[in-house]
């Protein structure tokens, strides 16, 4: 179908340990009669370090709605504008080379939105196809850019584009355990990828198929709500082992044939990789990439997936090697690509 051309990255200004975050609960629920579990999720999570768009400071204490977003927003538009210069730059084409752009961010309330301001920031054709896409949280990656790969034509490549400050959920009064969890989880960052219909600069993936699946009734497995203090990110205890139940309706598993030899899956926790590696998905020596994304990064989105691609770029598979591009985000949702290795 298509070729994912070498991503670019965007790194949000301050790095937060997960020490500095335990701290803080610690500090800020003191006398909780959850806090033991609370400071013990500091050792689950599997995120040693993560990036934040404001320092942690900044980040914990309140602030209104209007406060939140509008930061949330500037960063979100400094992070995709950032890594989609890098990604252009990799594949060797300029912006007025682009005949369709696919942007994607949760958090972050705009009209017009990121796509608008990338048309005329990075200064794409005015008559580019546009397809903003503002609810996928963390299928957002995956989803695009198995779309993309049915836009992308001769001479007409797509510029995927993704970011996320998730930063914005971390809310002080927020007590509930989930809400702890994403206190501990989340990054903020960005990516960005153009996908052609023929090798650029610097391929990597190509993409042979792609698939996407919503499972029933799981609107409510997880969900980001915003009242007057901002963003709170909330789940339910169905929400990971969804995963288990997703894998069995991705077809290409039940080809004896199609065994992936490396993973571009999303770090979505330590736990939705072993679900993934132990559902047949790959195995977890190809998870390898996205374990250390999210031990050094964080969960960050949307953009995650292609963080993890420039993973693989860096130390990458042999040519010809089968792949899982694969991510699950609120909805339940779910998105996926077979694809084969076709860089250097």
């Amino acid at each position: 179908m298509a070729y994912v051309n070498r991503p670019g990255t965007s790194e949000a200004a301050y790095e937060v340990t997960t020490a500095e975050i335990a701290e803080d609960i610690e500090r800020t629920h003191a006398g909780h009669k959850q806090l033991a579990a609370f400071l013990r999720l500091a050792g689950t999570v599997g995120v040693h370090t993560r990036r934040f768009v404001r320092p942690l400071a900044e980040v914990a204490r309140a602030e209104t709605f209007r406060q939140r977003n509008d930061a949330t927003y500037a960063s979100v538009c400094d992070l995709g504008q950032r890594a989609a210069r890098q990604a252009l730059t990799r594949a060797g084409i300029v912006p007025r080379d682009i005949g369709t752009l696919i942007t994607f961010h949760a958090t972050g309330l705009a009209i017009p939105g990121l796509d608008t301001y990338l048309v005329n920031t990075l200064g794409l054709r005015p008559t580019v196809q546009r397809i903003p896409m503002s609810q996928l949280a963390c299928a957002g990656g995956a989803h695009a850019l198995g779309l993309a790969a049915q836009f992308a034509r001769p001479g007409s490549p797509v510029l995927v584009v993704g970011a996320e400050a998730l930063s914005a959920v971390y809310q002080a009064d927020d007590d509930t355990l989930p809400a702890m969890i994403y206190k501990l989880l989340f990054g903020d960052g960005g990516a960005a990828a153009v996908v052609s219909s023929e090798p650029l600069a610097e391929p990597g993936l190509h993409i042979e198929d792609s698939w996407s699946y919503v499972h029933p009734q799981s609107e409510h497995y997880y969900r980001l709500r915003a009242d007057g203090a901002g963003y709170h990110f909330d789940s339910t205890k169905d929400a990971v082992d969804a995963v288990t139940q997703v894998l069995p309706q991705l077809r290409w598993l039940h080809q004896p044939s199609w065994q992936p030899e490396f993973g571009v899956v999303h770090p979505g926790s330590l736990k939705i990789l072993k679900l993934v590696a132990a559902g047949g998905g790959c195995s977890e020596k190809a998870l390898r990439h996205s374990i250390s994304s999210l031990r050094e990064d964080g969960n960050t989105g949307g953009p995650a997936v292609l963080r993890v691609l420039e993973r693989v770029h860096a130390d990458p598979p042999p040519r010809g090697s089968t792949g899982l591009l694969f991510g699950v985000g609120p909805g339940f949702c779910a998105a996926a690509s077979r694809t084969v290795w076709a860089g250097s």
